[in-house]
């Protein structure tokens, strides 16, 4: 990795800056810049993309994200303590980092960034899910990234890769295999972090396709998956009852058993069972 000339560690920073992580805001930093480099190339070739980060904090990954060659890497953080250790790092790389004070889950990000444009971030843990549900459910597809490279606690990373049968498998999972492959590309112990949480974190990649795998009304999708999986115990056609008064029917022409339970059910299954509700 080349390093950005000048800067110091980020354990001065953080001290300098009095900058303690605030658990209301989700904050753990993640300051080994040798993780944050290869967090960095996980996302794959930066050098013509514009890069969003959201939660930058003192900036690690911003850092490895600079080095790695992003062409700009726009940075929201709604921690204003932050702001002055994020400058630094803008000084040392003029005209490639902007960074915006802001919450991520109600600003725009668009108008300021240049296509092609990839996501990587070490989410906070309170909104991460909340960020990966709006960007996999654009009004229109493809949508305006072309990858995600997101760091979760690894439970939720797990759900988003989960496949039928599994325990993890559900609503998360469909949404995110619907229009991407998706995989894990790193997991990370608690200690890698300051400070340390309590589970360990997963690094998930995501490369949206150019159209979702099978073809299906995005909002049928979702409330059949919702109704399925909030009642994920029961039987489809007792979870599903109130979608269509015949359901049951509607189940066996999409190929799909009554009697079976949403974990047992594949993707294409619930996109088949959404194009028979149309």
């Amino acid at each position: 990795m080349a390093t950005i000339d000048g800067l110091p560690p980020l354990r001065e920073v953080i001290r300098a800056h009095d900058l303690s992580a605030k658990k209301q805001l989700g904050q753990n930093f993640l300051l080994d810049l040798n993780l944050t480099a290869k967090i960095a190339r996980a996302a794959g070739d930066l050098s013509g993309s514009d890069v969003l980060e959201v939660g930058p904090g003192p900036g690690g990954l911003t850092r490895g994200l600079l080095a790695e060659g992003a062409r700009r890497v726009l940075a929201i953080e709604k921690d204003a303590r932050c702001l002055p250790a994020l400058a630094e790092i803008a000084a040392a790389c003029p005209g490639r980092l902007e960074v915006i004070n802001a919450d991520a889950l109600t600003l725009d990000a668009r108008a300021h960034l240049t296509p092609p444009i990839r996501i990587v971030a070490n989410l906070p843990y309170n909104v991460g899910t909340e960020l990966l549900v709006g960007w996999l459910t654009p009004a229109e597809w493809p949508p305006f990234w072309q990858s995600l490279t997101l760091m979760f606690q690894k439970e939720v990373a797990e759900r988003i890769v989960a496949k039928p049968g599994s325990k993890a498998y559900g609503r998360l999972a469909l949404l995110a295999q619907w229009r991407c492959d998706a995989k894990i590309v790193m997991i990370l112990p608690p200690e890698a972090f300051t400070p340390a949480p309590k589970v360990h974190s997963a690094v998930v990649h995501l490369t949206a396709l150019p159209a979702p795998r099978f073809p299906a009304d995005a909002a049928i999708l979702s409330r059949v998956t919702a109704a399925a999986f909030n009642q994920r115990r029961k039987m489809l056609r007792s979870a599903l009852k109130g979608i269509a008064p015949d359901i049951e029917a509607r189940l066996l022409a999409a190929g799909i058993e009554p009697t079976a339970r949403a974990e047992e059910i594949p993707l294409e299954g619930f996109c088949a069972l959404a194009r028979e509700l149309a």
